[in-house]
């Protein structure tokens, strides 16, 4: 397994700036050749980069169990009816540059929770795969799609006792002010239907810990002070469905960090004083509930639509399948579900 390829803070480029705005840019770069490796063209793949940094008022290990915790809760909350989370490897890894730490890979099943410009051709039965590596405090995470050989997320975590101030996390460069996308866990707003007045952190007490509520500047004055360092770097090569698709995938990953993020502080009562055991038994116990949750709806259709992922041992490198293939693709839709093709390339076309 190769290293993580190092981030050029120059090729972080987005516009906007100031809390809640997370404008992002797409460009072309040839500095995450290793990640994105470079098509047919000159112009090199079209992407969306950004460096997100969530403070949360713990201790970096604190946060280590409380972020096993929250997944596992949110992702019980999340799942029903056939759609959720659904784990299919959750198992120790080691590996020779970052050591021990867990694998785990899901199937994130989503098809109502995708626009409407999208379920006219993807198939009833439709899934993200999710796969990451945890060599906490120091994560790798992507994301792609079989029935969309040109989407995948990659994200790179670090997790801090500070709040936010280091600008160098991924590289020695300082990261331009531009770049950077604080959430607020306290203060940003959540997507309609996600508040909850016991999730509310202004209002927030924890009676084991005595920390809260979070009030204005609580990052400059909150103690313990830690900060979830995010890069993520999308891609997405199907012309015509770019732009739209990029700016779905940046909201919905806002969304995400703040919901999650803000979830494992008001939870904190509920997971202070475990032991890494004691979340992992909590973990394995949700996990089997969530499954079944996730299963239970299926149909037989899920075998004429089946998303297909690659068998055979996890690796970083063989999983970071970054397809750049010259030939651009359409989509014909029949009785519900779809058919990539490939379609002739104009010359003017980007890849």
């Amino acid at each position: 397994m190769q290293g993580v390829p190092a981030y050029s803070t120059a090729e972080r480029k987005r516009e906007g700036r100031g809390r809640g705005v997370c404008k992002v840019s797409t460009q072309h770069s040839t500095a995450f050749g290793k990640v994105f490796p470079k098509s047919s063209t000159s112009s090199g793949p079209r992407m969306l980069v950004k460096e997100y940094r969530i403070c949360m008022p713990l201790t970096v290990d604190e946060y280590r169990i409380g972020q096993l915790y929250m997944i596992s809760k949110h992702s019980h909350e999340q799942s029903s009816d056939g759609e959720g989370v659904e784990v299919i490897i959750n198992e120790p890894y080691e590996d020779p540059a970052h050591g021990k730490g867990q694998y785990t890979e899901k199937r994130v099943y989503l098809n109502s929770k995708l626009p409407t410009w999208v379920r006219g051709f993807v198939p009833k039965i439709f899934y993200i795969t999710e796969k990451a590596w945890n060599y906490y405090p120091y994560t790798i995470t992507e994301y792609t799609c079989s029935f969309l050989p040109k989407f995948q997320i990659r994200i790179e975590t670090k997790f801090e006792n500070n709040n936010g101030c280091n600008a160098q996390v991924f590289g020695e460069k300082p990261t331009p002010e531009d770049d950077v996308c604080f959430i607020d866990i306290a203060a940003d707003d959540l997507p309609e239907g996600y508040y909850k007045k016991s999730e509310d952190l202004r209002t927030f007490h924890s009676e084991k810990t005595g920390r809260g509520p979070l009030l204005e500047d609580w990052r400059k004055t909150s103690k313990p002070i830690m900060c979830s360092y995010k890069l993520v770097a999308a891609k997405f090569e199907v012309y015509g469905f770019q732009s739209r698709v990029e700016s779905f995938v940046h909201k919905n990953i806002k969304d995400v960090l703040l919901a999650g993020h803000r979830q494992a502080v008001a939870w904190m009562d509920e997971w202070y004083g475990m032991s890494l055991e004691d979340v992992r038994k909590f973990e394995k116990k949700l996990q089997e509930e969530t499954n079944s949750k996730v299963n239970s709806q299926k149909t037989e259709s899920k075998s004429e639509n089946h998303l297909n992922i690659a068998g055979g041992k996890h690796s970083i490198n063989r999983s970071t399948s970054w397809n750049n293939g010259s030939e651009a693709q359409s989509y014909t839709s029949t009785n519900g579900s779809a058919e990539l093709k490939p379609r002739p390339r104009l010359p003017s076309a980007p890849e």
